[in-house]
């Protein structure tokens, strides 16, 4: 499996936040590592197995070698940084010093830090920030959260933005937004396929080189906000998850997010002292997304019937090794995390396989098994096509077990395999019969449901979705549970709307839960120290997250 992008994240509470920067932010260079290896030289080396990749640093665009590889949060930075792992605490102040919500959550206000910088040398003014808003709220596909901008305006030298809605749920979304220098992307003729190949940002990093292969960033000496231990990063995308894993294995990659099936004989036991992993997780999940706009699973019973037959427990043991916590409501809702949101109906439920169960679903919605081939009620046999890029190793496991698990209803389907890169685009695309997927993720289950079920993000086959509803689910029953959460000015009307959207998730199946997902990385502590770990989880670990810089910039020499 490859880093997957997880940019959700939940709210958090209204008010002015004062928070001090991360203490790495602030540390001065005090020049090469102790330690040997990239340490010795100032490299911090990072792994991914996505293979080849295309030159393409806009940092807005999800499909991007910048958002796959990870290195856009080390070039552009957010007004303010938030914890995914705890993503109901205060944010830390970045480009902004301060920033307060009023009026419901339709009206914010941001104060910027005097001292920001662009790598050119220029200012980081409130004209960039506002700049960069209203390229987001003309050009939808770079807008990747759906943020619904309306007003957007500097007043006395700070930047406010109204809507017409409350923003309760996208505070976090809305104050992590990449910060672009309008002097640069005002000359763009079409910021929406622009490469970037040249990017400037207000981050500690340039781009030094790129290849398909390896893509280099060296630290920015005049970095407004201090300067960095890690002098430079190197980001090799590996062909699969077993040259990743030798990679990590033997030293050359030092942080990675690579699925292992046996990750202590691969990595840990190569060199105890330091090789080490840590692998929390949200409220988000993986599972496999159903393309609903096509036949046959427009029919919400064969999609339902195929969420009754999943093996989940072995998708835990044999695809997962035990590795991402296991499912086991059909709800999606990670447990026992996620326990305090479970409607009533499904407190106790199970997702124990039922195949006599999703017969009986599919016989009553006129579908038909003739010589051990499902038919659909038109008389067509089913068959279905599975996809994921070659070489992620979970997800074509699990492909392969759900594909033994619907065979139990006659259904013929076969697992096909693609680049990361033509993958993801196909995702977006809606180019797809079903794909093992993440969602997003926050500190409630609604960024995982909003993700699948959102109708407000819906697009026709054909037409790029890059904020979610890959699978075009239409429901308007759920989008407007969906809207009544967001804008609910009290708890209790958001728990019913949230009880609504987890029945129609269970009865209409747009996609099955497979696993929470993780957010977790495999790194080594030989060359470099300041990690985040469940005794100082400052950041989920994960690269492709937006808190890598700060991690980046918490990093030190191994002594």
């Amino acid at each position: 499996m490859s880093v997957r992008r997880r940019t959700t994240l939940r709210a958090v509470a209204a008010a002015t936040v004062a928070i001090a920067l991360a203490a790495g932010c602030s540390n001065a260079n005090s020049g090469a590592g102790k330690g040997g290896g990239g340490g010795a030289t100032g490299v911090l080396t990072i792994g991914k197995p996505d293979g080849p990749q295309t030159n393409n640093s806009n940092p807005f665009l999800s499909t991007s070698a910048g958002a796959t590889l990870g290195y856009r949060f080390m070039i552009y930075e957010p007004l303010a940084m938030t914890n995914m792992i705890k993503p109901t605490e205060k944010a830390d102040p970045w480009l902004a010093t301060d920033w307060e919500w009023e009026s419901n959550f339709t009206k914010v206000t941001f104060t910027l830090d005097e001292r920001a910088k662009w790598a050119d040398g220029k200012d980081l003014t409130a004209d960039d920030v506002e700049f960069t808003f209203n390229l987001l709220k003309k050009h939808p596909a770079l807008n990747g959260n759906g943020i619904p901008f309306d007003g957007i305006a500097v007043e006395g030298g700070k930047v406010v933005l109204t809507f017409k809605e409350s923003q309760f749920v996208n505070q976090n979304k809305i104050i992590q937004t990449f910060i672009v220098p309008k002097h640069i992307w005002e000359k763009v003729d079409n910021p929406e396929t622009w490469p970037n190949r040249t990017p400037v940002g207000s981050g500690p990093y340039k781009l030094k080189t790129f290849t398909p292969q390896t893509t280099t960033l060296v630290a920015t000496p005049t970095y407004w906000n201090g300067k960095t231990k890690v002098k430079e990063l190197r980001y090799t995308a590996y062909n699969d998850n077993s040259a990743a894993t030798t990679a990590l294995a033997t030293g050359k990659v030092e942080w990675s997010f690579v699925f292992m099936p046996n990750h202590k004989q691969l990595f840990i036991d190569k060199d105890p002292k330091n090789h080490k992993l840590w692998f929390p997780s949200g409220l988000g999940i993986h599972g496999l997304w159903f393309n609903t706009a096509r036949k046959p699973l427009d029919n919400p019973a064969l999609r339902k019937a195929m969420a009754m037959v999943v093996d989940r427990n072995a998708i835990h043991i044999q695809a997962q090794a035990t590795l991402y916590p296991e499912i086991t409501n059909p709800t999606g809702i990670p447990l026992p995390a996620g326990e305090p949101f479970l409607a009533p109906e499904y407190q106790g439920a199970n997702t124990k396989p039922d195949v006599p169960g999703a017969k009986k679903l599919l016989a009553e919605a006129g579908f038909t098994l003739e010589g051990g081939v499902l038919k659909d009620p038109s008389g067509k046999p089913v068959t279905l096509t599975f996809t994921d890029p070659a070489g992620w190793n979970d997800y074509i496991t699990g492909l392969a077990i759900i594909k033994d698990n619907v065979k139990q209803l006659g259904i013929e389907a076969k697992v096909k395999t693609q680049t990361a890169e033509a993958w993801g685009v196909d995702v977006a695309n809606g180019n797809f019969d079903a794909t093992l997927h993440w969602t997003n993720s926050g500190a409630t289950p609604y960024d995982m449901y909003q993700n699948v079920m959102d109708g407000a993000l819906l697009q026709p086959i054909g037409k790029s979705s890059q904020l979610g509803n890959f699978g075009r689910f239409k429901n308007d029953e759920a989008t407007a549970a969906l809207k009544e959460y967001a804008n609910a000015k009290d708890e209790p009307t958001r728990t019913k709307a949230l009880h609504t959207v987890q029945k129609i998730f269970v009865e209409q199946a747009p996609m099955i839960p497979t696993a929470a997902a993780p957010i977790g990385a495999e790194y080594s502590t030989k060359n470099w120290i300041g990690w985040p770990t469940e005794a100082n989880p400052y950041a989920p670990p994960q690269h492709t997250q937006p808190s890598a810089l700060e991690i980046v910039l918490n990093l030190t020499p191994a002594k």
